[in-house]
């Protein structure tokens, strides 16, 4: 099919005439900005670096169309098909994608500040370098469907975003910045979040089972109830964070910072502490049961009430450590 030819000002004359199908339309640089285009057909269209700021664009037909370098600022593109296409390096500050399908679309080194996208569809999405600082996620699926077909997320910056009830099953978020965002009650199970940034991250009742989380920072994050078993949280960083009641089982934490975290009445059977810092933590009445503190800084901790059945203890450092009430590994309890 040859690519059509054709204006700004004739696409807007044929539209308000009643034409909407302008699929493959050579549209470089167009102007097209504050203007009601809503069900344009523009399908494997080029929009390089036109402008559509502020344009209605709901339900827009845009499958497979170049959109790189596009100015899409506050547009509106609610239940637009975006499959596949190329919005690389767009600008889309404030734009309203709620129920887009941006299945497969790439926007690596996109700007999407306070941008809406609920319940958008992004799996095999490419957001590498993408800024998202602010935007909402919340119902967004970025589930992985197949091992080649995660969304990938590498490097983008996700400060303060909302991405609480996402599924973000088995995607790329290695290096990813998401300080201070809301992933509460997120799907992160076999995710890849080596290196990421989660400083006062909200993770509460989060499902990442099998999640890579190896020398990320969490100090200060919140993860209340969360579900990690499994998971890889080996050199990460937890000062300070909040994981009471968190289930931990099976959890690789050798060499994390665990100085001050809060593990009130955690699941933590079979979990590696080798070489971790402890100090000051609270493990009150947390399930310890075959944990493996092998050289672990538990000094000034509070193991009070906890179960540490078959635990080992043997290498660990243990200066002023609360041990009232609990189950040591002897099976005996602790008398002060």
């Amino acid at each position: 099919m040859p690519r059509l030819f054709i204006d700004a000002s004739e696409l807007i004359q044929r539209y308000n005439a009643g034409d909407v199908h302008f699929g493959e339309a050579n549209l470089p640089g167009a102007r097209l900005d504050n203007r009601d285009l809503i069900g344009i057909v523009l399908t494997e269209a080029d929009l390089r670096n036109a402008n559509l700021s502020f344009s209605y664009l709901n339900r827009a037909q845009l499958a497979g169309a170049d959109l790189s370098g596009a100015d899409l600022r506050g547009c509106n593109l609610n239940q637009a098909n975006l499959e596949n296409a190329s919005l690389r390096g767009a600008k889309l500050h404030g734009a309203v994608l709620q129920g887009a399908n941006l299945q497969g679309a790439d926007l690596n080194l996109a700007t999407l500040l306070d941008t809406n996208l609920i319940g958008a569809d992004l799996r095999k999405v490419k957001l590498g370098g993408a800024k998202l600082t602010g935007a909402c996620m919340r119902g967004a699926n970025l589930r992985q469907e197949r091992a080649s077909g995660q969304a990938n997320l590498q490097g983008a910056k996700l400060c303060r975003v909302d991405l609480q009830d996402v599924n973000l099953r088995g995607a790329d978020l290695s290096l990813v910045d998401l300080q201070g965002a809301n992933l509460q009650q997120v799907t992160l199970s076999k995710g890849n979040l080596h290196h990421a940034n989660l400083r006062r991250a909200i993770l509460r009742s989060g499902v990442m089972i099998e999640i890579d989380l190896s020398g990320s920072t969490l100090m200060e994050a919140d993860l209340s109830d969360a579900k990690l078993n499994s998971a890889n949280l080996s050199g990460a960083d937890l000062a300070g964070a909040n994981l009471s009641r968190a289930i931990l089982n099976g959890a690789n934490l050798s060499r994390a910072n665990l100085q001050g975290a809060n593990l009130r009445e955690a699941s933590m059977s079979q979990v590696d502490l080798s070489r971790s810092s402890l100090q000051g933590a609270d493990f009150t009445g947390a399930e310890l049961v075959e944990a493996y503190f092998a050289r672990a800084t538990m000094s000034e901790g509070n193991f009070q009430n906890a179960n540490l059945l078959n635990a080992e203890l043997s290498s660990a450092e243990m200066l002023n450590t609360n041990f009232d009430g609990a189950t040591m590994p002897d099976g005996k309890l602790f008398t002060s």
